[in-house]
């Protein structure tokens, strides 16, 4: 078994990055239409690309972290999406991914992401944003999000994942490499399952039904170990890993949308509309 210092190093060998990690460099393009560029500081001061959608000033805020391979201009589309429904939505990317410096490393990698969470959070504050902020991560990037939302749970009203995983090991024997053999152990990985179950905050997850990178099985793991409450894991049928917004649709971020104001009250709760329905009811029936 390595020694705890030597961890961060062992993880670091070109034998595990080239496996966990797929960076695509891109230029940095022109935002669409009511989205801005920030670059965030990380480690030594490398700079690390980040984009901003913004709908209204008191809308909730997603700070989002995404899947291995893409890039934040893959979510120029997607952005709008989030603001049809009325949410301000926030991507970074990673080292060495899209026009970000550096490469990727795994023991800089989640260290990074809670540096970039902080600047975007601060970014919205800064410019008078009043909105409950929710962090979200898919696939990979719900490494960062889970190691986020333990971190700044403070900072956090809840957490949103998309396509994640409770285990790391099966998921690197997926993509080829038995980090057993190395001697590690979950709780020297990502150790999501772990995390989770310290976090009591809202938390709202989906996953593919055919999902086959992360079986779902992974989803329910997280789900049952996740520590809050208020949780709910929704399954997209007929989604893999790579489909969960080219099934769902539009549907895929008015349930979102519908999970954020139900937890930050911003519509009111069955009983509450019942109440309405029922007034309403006598109302008509006394004209």
């Amino acid at each position: 078994m390595p020694d705890t210092t030597d961890i961060a190093t062992l993880m670091d060998t070109p034998q595990i990055l080239q496996l966990l990690f797929h960076p695509r460099t891109t230029p940095q393009n022109t935002p669409p239409k009511d989205a801005v560029d920030m670059d965030a500081t990380v480690g030594d001061g490398l700079q690390i690309g980040c984009r901003i959608f913004t709908v209204s000033k008191d809308a909730p805020i997603i700070i989002f972290f995404h899947g291995n391979g893409e890039v934040v201009p893959d979510y120029d589309e997607i952005g709008p999406m989030y603001q049809q429904v009325g949410i301000n939505f926030a991507i970074a990317d990673y080292r060495g991914y899209g026009w970000s410096e550096g490469t990727p490393l795994l023991s800089t990698f989640l260290e990074d992401s809670n540096q970039c969470f902080d600047q975007l959070r601060s970014w919205f504050i800064d410019n008078g944003y009043t909105g409950d902020i929710f962090v979200m991560g898919r696939s990979l990037g719900s490494a960062c999000a889970i190691d986020i939302a333990v971190n700044r749970a403070d900072d956090l009203t809840g957490l949103i994942i998309d396509s994640g995983f409770a285990l790391t090991l099966p998921l690197a024997k997926v993509l080829g490499i038995d980090l057993e053999a190395f001697g590690l152990h979950e709780g020297q990985t990502f150790d999501n399952a772990g995390k989770i179950e310290q976090f009591t905050k809202p938390t709202f997850m989906l996953h593919g039904q055919i999902d086959q990178l992360l079986p779902m099985w992974q989803a329910e793991k997280l789900h049952s170990m996740c520590g809050a409450k208020t949780k709910e894991l929704q399954v997209v049928p007929g989604a893999d890993h790579n489909s969960l917004i080219a099934v769902g649709g539009v549907i895929y971020f008015q349930t979102i949308k519908k999970f954020i104001d139900k937890v930050t009250d911003a519509v009111p709760d069955w009983r509450e509309r019942r109440k309405a329905f029922k007034a309403q009811q006598a109302a008509q029936q006394n004209d």
